[in-house]
């Protein structure tokens, strides 16, 4: 059974599920038990469960074959003509260059939260302001700079080229990196350009709580004005000395006026915790400050609690630390879910290993 939509093409076979953006690209493979999507880079990523949920991006070859899969799967049940030739102009080689996504991006996009999966990614900067996270690796292959105005047009025209008739999967807008909220000025003509080509879209971001803390109120109101709808503060942890572990500057504390000032601006927001950091030796006193801090934070139904499972990443300074994680991660991140729902806000899971662009 075929069911074209106005931004999608779904097959459905008797065990096999495919999904195409409107560029006729596959971006969603379900057969028996496993998921693979495509990433908009043509690396080809694999889903499956054995006891635990497992991942995995495939080889080349390996991609290869499962694109040439599918593509001989829409030949054989594809009817209508239009979506047909959508599909069936590609190759699985073409399905896995990644020239097209590197002429938009010349620095991969690195993390988006779950809310934002769906966004179109608009990298109004490269790099973190800060980038001395012990726990962080995202942002060490790139310094941090800021996007002219006609590099950031440039950029724009490149992402809309990149992704064609797939926009209309799209929902949305992420300004990237790390932390793009943290300009002040030079942000305005950036969020204008975004404005005028997404009218009525909403716009996403990242923020630190440093520097979130030097802007007067005012200033949220006017990138309200300007499409803001989400900060995405990555506050980690309600215990102090945790924090300074971690090496991220500024106190739990200082995160209430910060989102005081957000939340009279008009804004949603998405609180970032690291569940699982600091190992069983800062484990009840993480537990216990962090939902201290989210009882007294002035939150709403529009807000969300993000709940990382923290990973070791490779050679950070966190990794040489040797603290590593809390036994039982996954019976951790159910009592903070649970203790967090107990206090009338919503938790979701970040598990940062799911995400996919």
């Amino acid at each position: 059974m075929e069911l074209l939509r106005p931004e999608a093409t779904l097959l459905s076979l008797e065990d096999r599920v495919l999904s195409f953006d409107r560029e006729g690209r596959p971006y969603h493979y379900f057969r028996r038990g496993l998921t693979f999507k495509r990433a908009l880079d043509g690396t080809l990523h694999l889903r499956f469960r054995e006891g635990e949920r497992r991942r995995a991006v495939l080889a080349r070859e390996e991609a290869l074959a499962v694109y040439g899969e599918i593509l001989a799967l829409a030949e054989a049940h594809l009817r209508d003509g239009e979506r047909r030739k959508e599909v069936l102009r590609w190759t699985p080689e073409a399905l896995a260059d990644p020239t097209p996504y590197r002429r938009a991006y010349p620095h991969p996009v690195s993390i988006l939260p779950p809310d934002a999966y769906l966004s179109v990614v608009l990298q109004a900067t490269t790099g973190c302001t800060w980038n001395r996270c012990a726990f962080c690796a995202f942002y060490q292959d790139r310094p941090f700079r800021k996007k002219s105005l006609p590099e950031f047009r440039e950029h724009l025209e490149a992402v809309l080229r990149l992704l064609g008739r797939g926009r209309a999967l799209r929902r949305g807008v992420f300004l990237a990196d790390g932390n793009a909220l943290a300009l002040s000025e030079p942000l305005l003509p950036l969020m204008e350009e975004v404005k005028r080509r997404f009218p009525g879209e909403e716009v996403y971001g990242f923020l630190d709580l440093w520097t979130g803390l030097k802007k007067d109120p005012r200033w949220w109101e006017r990138l309200r004005g300007l499409g803001l709808k989400r900060v995405h503060l990555g506050l980690e942890t309600g215990h102090a000395p945790l924090l300074a572990l971690l090496h991220k500057p500024g106190h739990p504390e200082e995160a209430l006026s910060l989102v005081r000032a957000l939340k009279e601006a008009g804004l949603s927001l998405g609180l970032i915790f690291l569940v699982g950091v600091g190992g069983e030796a800062y484990r009840e006193a993480h537990f216990r400050d962090t939902l201290a801090l989210l009882a007294r934070l002035p939150l709403d139904g529009e807000d969300l609690v993000y709940l990382s499972p923290f990973q070791v990443e490779g050679n950070t300074p966190y990794a040489r630390m040797g603290l590593g994680v809390v036994g039982d991660l996954e019976g951790e991140l159910r009592r903070f879910a649970q203790a967090v729902r107990r206090l009338g806000l919503k938790a979701a899971r970040y598990d940062i290993r799911e995400f996919i662009y």
